[in-house]
């Protein structure tokens, strides 16, 4: 089993002893998560990274939701939602701070435009694909999605 879930695991009994409903609740919908991960396609252990993943779709499905409640003026279910991605956020790595996250992207155009055999400021919004494919590898879950996006947009575009 990976380190990253039994951490989860001991935190659901820690949660559970403790009579936080609301935690329980939010580990138990993420275990099953990740067992849905583990069985879908070839049955196989999932890694940390994997894990990673799943929580950063877990966390973005939750925000999405959240935004949705609050624009249908339903604020206590937004207000939920929103607890339970700041649960989720526990499992997560350290965020990066916007100098790095436009680091990060410097770093990237920098390997695509060698790839191409181009200078960096010739790599255009064409390429952003690429850029973005190098950038969220080197990011490994350490940045949003939509924030690298912006990054790499405002550098390419």
């Amino acid at each position: 089993m990976s380190e990253l879930k039994s951490r989860i695991r001991d935190d659901l009994k820690t949660a559970m002893k403790a009579r936080e409903k609301e935690r329980t609740g939010t580990i138990r919908m993420l275990l099953a998560a990740i067992q849905t991960e583990e069985t879908t396609g070839t049955k196989h252990e999932v890694t940390d990274e994997e894990i990673l993943k799943v929580i950063a779709r877990e966390i973005k499905k939750r925000r999405e939701s959240a935004e949705i409640y609050s624009a249908n003026n339903r604020p206590e279910l937004a207000e939920t939602e929103l607890a339970e991605v700041a649960v989720l956020e526990d499992y997560q790595p350290a965020q990066l701070d916007d100098a790095a996250v436009a680091a990060l992207v410097d770093d990237a155009v920098k390997f695509v435009a060698a790839g191409l055999g181009v200078a960096p400021d010739e790599v255009s919004l064409k390429q952003m694909g690429q850029v973005m494919k190098v950038a969220s590898d080197a990011a490994a879950g350490q940045a949003d999605g939509k924030r690298l996006s912006a990054a790499v947009r405002a550098k390419l575009g």
